[in-house]
């Protein structure tokens, strides 16, 4: 270990101001600095220094306006002398600069004259909208056409808007921001929050004496008080010996981090790597009179699927490949945790709340105080850290908090999550800013007067400028118009609906059904204030506490066989929307035919469904199936991948699709099939009896019902992760006209299935074997414990005595042994055995019932979800592509490999199955609303763009976003992960 001195910060040393006296503005061209948002009380920034404006006004001949602040860094006094002319309006400026966002009542937007022509103007700041962030989208439609203007038609005088976010250079590096800032003063406000965090737990600590970033006027008096009061006493008294060494880890590879570092380089310290944590915190001889400095890189915590090495490329190329182990390698040693990587979605996150779960339990074997702070400087919300709920602020710059997963023997966690961490260092913040963003500014300015640029940095600049602009002439730049059909589109529909809705009369929606995924949908659906919702329900209680928290909202009871009733709450609506299970919606769907409204549901098309395709075309009715989860956000996110490989003229050779809700696999131990229930039981069982046909590495497959179980596949690599099994799912050959895939001879695969955890499949055909799953018969019950041996006898045909070892015996004549003990094992766990552990408190049926309609009573309250476990939703598409041949070119020698993927948990407020289910049937549900779905008839959600893409854009936004990977496969040989595994479950490649 190498031990580093002392080093304080080296600031570059400013030459005198120079200043000239307050003049006018004259017409010439004018920028206007920004008052900032008076509610963000701690933004003291300044984007340009007294000393770049007087440089501005005397050497470029520019007009400078400042909005008067008395909080700002630099006082209107020095503001004034170097040039600047107070004003309570920028109307005069054609370059308005901030640091945040605008109030949307200050946006300027008109364009204004400059030497005799009419020009626009120019905003930069930091905006966040460019990653869609919805609380912004109305401030990006500022800078955009109305709605009604003509798509794609450009307006020269609409505003441009610059984001200094997006400044880089040719190499994608920021050039432009306080980054640095935010990790010096990140890394105090940590220090401080790791002193409160150890007086909590009764340790009295150095850190106490940790100046806060804001409490002197510049960071070289700043760095001066942290080595005397907290460096000078760890190097004479030491740390706590009852915490034994503390051990603070820096993360990120960029400016952050480097602050970060050099702020802690300023106390004794020794750099140590990974590999010497467990070591040196189990080492009594440990010299605690410094502190110990770990920085963690991506190649010391992701690793990848393959076992090979951590490869930034191959990274970046393939994120679904890797998973972060940081919470065994890393975390349970530390004293702090210092959190300056970015993160984006699809990519692996450092930590989960599974990750803190075990972390922490790993840091109790470790010693007191391990991993009980952590400063997180990225201020990704649930995001590289998803423990993080919220941001702080530097009023009240740390919090406690305990995600709903983590048991309550182990402590919550500290943690400091200043979103504007940078104006803390306001004025040494504001002169970095300012020398940074001034050449571009220059730039920008020159080119209002329309000189061409003749040198080579000017070019540069002027394209790093280009690249950093959103919105230009009232339309998105091309990188961003996505926005367009996501969040922006999004937030657009809403504000219309809004408007809408003190004008029109609200829009009547009936929810019929109020059972396990009601909840999200009823959410979201009565979300917008221009509906007027209710719920119908056999149930009334589970109606009213759904409405119970919405005033658009009301609940009633109804009684599915009084189709009078029914019918009158169906006239009375807009659209309804049936969450009956799957034998209801015929009926459901005669009645919304009959009064001429429209229809959503989340099944599948049944034939009868399918029958009434004709009428409610003639009847101007849309009936909308199949837009839950499978079939719902599998096919919408199939048919957008789809989309976009045909634009890029990729030929699809292998589509396999796989999606099972799932308990999270703490709840799943020691559970019969690993499985619990978030949607009706009977529809599990019945697919258990349900054939398949597919095709698989080139051969066509069938596989009979009385076998789907036994021909599975063992092993579903969808998740690095998660150990999964995959079942057939009926008829996946029509996919190919479904998903327009082209003839099924060219196709090399074709599989949908469902995912289960491994032994699911075994157990389920074990209890199909003795007569659970029977359909085709009916049985009376005196007693839970008789239906085993009931369904038994009839299945051998001969009684069996009312004794274990009788029943035992029996099962041996159509299983092996070990299979009849897993059996037994799992019946008496049910309750369905005179002497189970877990005894059925559900009364008995008094009328005679199938079999499979009685193990579907037992399942659903034997294996229900308790208060406080969750369930996990997840999806993967697998598609292997190639490019489309050219005429006379040889076929390319690689495939690609594209994956979709959606792994969703549920929480406090809902389960995943019923957010998955309940929200996409939301959505599409508005959109019917609004009149933006033009489709009659009988249908899915690929029949319309306006349906899936709204539909993905508001899964993304609500946290449900699929995320997308690829990679390349040489071929021969090639194949898809999935594909190969599927095919040699099936013994077609070895």
């Amino acid at each position: 270990m190498t031990i580093l001195r002392r080093a304080p910060l080296l600031l570059k040393a400013r030459g005198p101001r120079s200043h000239v006296q307050t003049r006018s503005v004259s017409n010439g061209l004018t920028i206007g600095i920004r008052r900032e948002d008076p509610s963000r009380i701690w933004e003291r920034r300044c984007p340009l220094t007294p000393e770049a404006i007087n440089e501005l006004v005397t050497k470029e001949g520019v007009n400078v306006v400042v909005q008067p602040c008395e909080r700002r860094v630099f006082t209107m006094r020095e503001l004034q002398e170097a040039g600047a002319v107070p004003q309570e309006t920028l109307s005069p400026a054609h370059v308005i600069i901030g640091i945040k966002e605008t109030p949307l009542e200050e946006v300027l937007t008109d364009p204004l004259p400059l030497s005799g022509r009419t020009v626009p103007r120019t905003h930069l700041k930091f905006s966040h909208t460019h990653k869609g962030q919805e609380y912004n989208m109305e401030l990006l439609s500022k800078f955009l056409n109305p709605p009604t203007a003509p798509a794609g038609h450009i307006d020269p005088l609409r505003p441009t808007l610059i984001d200094y976010e997006l400044l880089t250079d040719e190499s994608g590096k920021r050039t432009v921001g306080f980054g640095w800032y935010a990790g010096v003063a990140g890394a105090l406000e940590s220090l401080a929050a790791l002193a409160h965090a150890l007086l909590e737990q009764g340790v009295a600590s150095p850190f106490l004496s940790t100046p806060r970033p804001h409490t002197q006027p510049c960071l070289r008096t700043l760095m001066a008080a942290l080595r005397t009061l907290v460096g000078d006493r760890i190097a004479s008294e030491g740390t706590p010996a009852y915490l034994g060494p503390v051990v603070i880890c820096v993360t990120g590879t960029g400016k952050v981090a480097q602050g970060a570092l050099d702020l802690l380089a300023e106390l004794p310290h020794q750099q140590v790597r990974v590999e010497d944590l467990p070591r040196l915190v189990r080492d009594p001889d440990t010299d605690l009179h410094k502190i110990y400095v770990v920085h963690a890189l991506p190649k010391d915590y992701f690793v990848r699927a393959d076992a090979q090495p951590y490869d930034r490329t191959h990274y970046y190329a393939n994120p679904d490949q890797y998973d972060s182990v940081f919470h065994q390698k890393i975390a349970p040693y530390l004293t702090l945790l210092v959190h300056g990587a970015g993160w984006a979605g699809g990519y692996p996150r450092m930590m989960t709340n599974e990750h803190l779960r075990l972390a922490l339990e790993a840091a109790r074997g470790v010693g007191p105080g391990r991993f009980t702070c952590v400063g997180d400087i990225s201020c990704d919300i649930e995001g590289g850290l998803e423990f993080l709920p919220r941001h702080s602020t530097l009023s009240d710059p740390f919090f406690k908090t305990r995600p709903s997963s983590l048991p309550s023997h182990l402590p919550e966690i500290t943690m400091m999550a200043v979103d504007i961490l940078p104006t803390a260092l306001s004025r040494d913040a504001s002169q970095h800013f300012s020398d940074v963003l001034r050449p571009y500014l220059s730039t920008l300015l020159a080119s209002y007067s329309g000189a061409p640029i003749v040198c080579g940095e000017e070019r540069a600049k002027a394209h790093a400028l280009e690249r950093a602009t959103i919105a230009k002439g009232g339309v998105l730049t091309e990188r961003h118009r996505w926005l367009e059909d996501g969040p922006l589109g999004a937030w657009r529909a809403q504000a219309q609906a809004s408007t809408a809705t003190s004008a029109a009369p609200k829009k009547k929606v009936l929810v019929l059904g109020s059972g396990m995924v009601a909840g999200p949908a009823v959410d979201e659906i009565a979300r917008h204030g221009d509906v007027e919702l209710v719920v119908a329900s056999n149930v009334l209680d589970e109606a009213k506490r759904l409405t119970a928290h919405h005033a658009n909202a009301s609940a009633v009871r109804i009684d599915m066989s009084d189709l009078q009733r029914v019918g009158q709450l169906v006239k009375e609506a807009d659209l309804v929307v049936s969450l009956l299970p799957v034998p209801f919606h015929p009926a459901v769907a005669e009645l919304c035919l009959e009064h001429k409204k429209h229809l959503v549901t989340a099944s599948y098309i049944s034939p009868a469904m399918r029958s009434l395709h004709e009428r409610a075309v003639a009847a101007d009715v849309v009936l909308l199936n199949e837009i839950g989860l499978d079939p719902g956000i599998d096919h919408c996110s199939a048919i957008a991948l789809l989309s976009k490989l045909q634009q890029e003229h990729k030929r699809v050779t292998s589509f396999t699709s796989f999606c099972g809700g799932l308990p999270a696999p703490e709840h799943a131990e020691g559970v019969p099939l690993k499985y619990k229930f978030s949607w009706s039981p009977r529809g599990v069982l019945g697919a258990a009896l349900n054939g398949a046909r597919f095709k698989l590495w080139g051969e066509l497959q069938e596989i009979e019902g009385k076998d789907i179980l036994k021909e599975g596949f063992p092993h579903l690599p969808v998740s690095d992760v998660l150990k999964l099994e995959g079942i057939a799912n009926r008829d996946s050959l029509h996919y190919a006209d479904v998903y327009s895939l082209g003839k099924l001879e060219d196709l090399r695969t074709l599989v949908r299935g469902t995912i289960r955890y491994p032994g699911f499949s075994s157990l389920m055909h074990s209890f199909k074997s003795i007569g659970l799953l029977d359909v085709d018969r009916q049985v009376k019950l005196q007693h839970w414990f008789d239906l085993p041996r009931e369904v038994l006898s009839a299945k051998l045909g001969t009684p069996i005595p009312n004794d274990a070892a009788s029943f035992a015996s029996a099962l041996l004549n159509i299983m092996s042994k070990s299979e009849a003990t897993e059996v037994i094992d799992a019946l008496s766990w049910l309750g369905l055995l005179p002497e189970s552990a877990h005894p059925l408190t559900t009364p008995v049926p008094s009328a005679p019932a199938a079999p499979i309609d009685l193990f579907a009573t037992v399942l659903a309250h034997q294996l229900r979800y308790h208060p406080g476990e969750r369930d996990l939703v997840v999806l993967q598409h697998e598609l292997v592509a190639r490019p489309a041949a050219l005429p006379g070119h040889a076929p390319a020698d690689e495939e690609e490999v594209h994956t979709s993927t959606l792994v969703a948990y549920g929480d406090a407020r809902a389960s995943a199955m019923a957010r998955t289910v309940g929200m996409p049937l939301a959505f599409a549900a508005r959109a019917v609303l609004d009149g933006a779905v033009r489709t009659r008839g009988v249908c899915g959600p690929g029949v319309e763009r306006e349906i899936w893409a709204r539909v993905l854009a508001g899964l993304e936004q609500a946290g449900l976003g699929m995320r997308e990977g690829v990679s390349r496969r040489k071929v021969p040989g090639g194949g898809g992960r999935v594909e190969r595994a599927l095919a040699e479950a099936r013994g077609l490649v070895v």
